[in-house]
């Protein structure tokens, strides 16, 4: 089978304002054909770096010290135009969203297509097809910004397969997926890689996927021989013992509530209510409005009917794309801002030991892997103990560590009497956190069993 990537000796460094930090790949050597590759490490060891040197993207749009070498389909990466190796690589960010340049979703996926000059007749095909491999036919007429941060994954992912690419990367694809969109999406997978295509994925829960050809596990940018990380070392990590300081006191309530956006119905007659201490865990498929109902109880939007009541306090609200919440120069002064903002007293060293941010309070959070945002953002939201926390797919692009950091803060703020609701498709997270556990599906929103804690 002949070899589609080959990297020999590959060191790359981003750009660099101030300290040079280390390089995010260092002597990278790897040769890969046909098949599907997961790329594993915790975050910061170099994945989306790695996949970006596929089309190009690393060096020619973020420019940096690039050394040794790199081919794709027998082009030289250095040397051959992005858009050149776009034809032939698609690439899916960790946050889809920012490669949107349509309204619509039809528009979005027939994007591609429509570059590469394709007849009208092969872009309805082509666009048709996807929307099915991906099970979002339902959602070709819908505006992007109406969708769930899943259906959102979905498109951007259905975009890129609408133009048939030799090469496949995808940064964390399933970070936002339910269980029927990660299904969808590793059968597309198998699909390619048994098509003789190359599919790359980074990815923190590779048992989603079957039929792994390579696996290749980074470690501060450099492939090691260590096995692949696993994810149980969550079940033995998660604190399930929490005497919650509970006074009582209801943080908000909603009464006969119909959450909606753009005047559609999500739901409709929802009844919650969380008191302070109160962990409270929502699930549901993605479009099926967790995070409207996260933000109707945050204020950011109105509820199409019913009553929303809110105790006067700080409500911390984690939206899935941390990146619109960091502003600063450096991690440590996005938690002092929010401090300052606050008024409320708070230990910035201890906030940044908690989420295992302590090497990185310097960095500038643009600078950071996307696993190191979602943390930067969660320590600016968290810090200074709110009165009520809103957390939207809080393990977003987390590896393992990061996710038993983030359990440990929720407990954290539990005991010390913050109301904390979290939105997540991370069912081990969901099960091992304890709380109570909430389901939205078909416009009602249900209690489930509580967790034992």
């Amino acid at each position: 089978m002949s070899d589609l990537i080959a990297l020999e000796q590959l060191t790359y460094s981003y750009p660099a304002w101030g300290d040079s930090p280390p390089p995010s790949l260092e002597a990278v050597d790897m040769i890969l054909g046909a098949g599907l590759t997961i790329v594993e490490g915790d975050s910061g060891a170099g994945k989306s770096t790695l996949l970006r040197v596929l089309n190009g993207l690393v060096p020619h749009f973020h420019g940096g010290k690039i050394a040794g070498s790199a081919s794709v389909l027998g082009m030289d990466v250095i040397a051959t135009p992005t858009r050149q190796l776009a034809r032939h690589v698609g690439f899916v960010f960790q946050e889809p969203e920012v490669g949107f340049v349509r309204a619509t979703v039809e528009r979005e996926i027939a994007f591609g297509p429509e570059n590469l000059g394709l007849t009208p007749a092969a872009i309805r095909r082509q666009v048709g097809t996807a929307l099915e491999q991906l099970g979002i036919d339902n959602l070709a007429g819908r505006r992007l910004r109406t969708l769930s941060g899943g259906e959102r994954q979905r498109v951007a992912i259905a975009g890129v397969l609408a133009a048939e690419p030799t090469i496949l990367a995808i940064d964390e694809p399933t970070s936002q997926l339910d269980a029927a969109g990660s299904a969808a999406l590793a059968q597309v997978v198998a699909q390619l890689a048994a098509s003789g295509r190359a599919v790359i994925a980074a990815e923190h829960r590779p048992g989603l996927f079957t039929g792994v050809d390579h696996i290749v596990n980074l470690n501060a940018g450099k492939i090691c021989s260590a096995e692949p990380s696993s994810q149980n070392l969550l079940t033995s990590a998660f604190s399930r013992s929490r005497e919650t300081r509970s006074d009582g006191v209801e943080a908000f309530s909603l009464s006969a509530v119909t959450l909606g956006v753009a005047g559609r119905a999500l739901a409709e007659d929802v009844e919650l209510a969380g008191i302070s201490g109160d962990v409270l865990v929502l699930t549901g498929a993605n479009g099926a409005g967790k995070t409207t109902l996260l933000r109707t109880i945050a204020g950011l939007i109105p509820a199409l009917a019913g009553r929303v009541e809110r105790r006067p306090g700080r409500v911390a609200y984690l939206p899935q794309e941390p990146g619109v919440l960091l502003h600063r120069t450096s991690v440590r002064a996005e938690v002092e801002q929010t401090l300052r903002w606050s008024q409320a007293p708070g230990n910035v060293v201890s906030v940044l030991d908690l989420l295992g941010l302590s090497s990185l309070a310097d960095r500038d959070p643009r600078d950071l892997s996307g696993g190191q945002r979602q943390r930067a953002a969660i320590a600016a939201v968290l810090a200074g103990q709110p009165m009520l926390a809103l957390l939207d797919e809080p393990t977003r692009g987390m590896d393992a560590a990061a996710r038993i950091s983030l359990a440990a803060t929720i407990n954290c703020l539990a005991q010390a009497g913050t109301t904390v609701m979290m939105a997540t498709h991370d069912t081990q997270l969901a099960s091992e956190i304890g709380g109570r556990r909430l389901h939205l599906e078909n416009g009602k929103l249900h209690s489930l069993e509580t967790e034992a804690s």
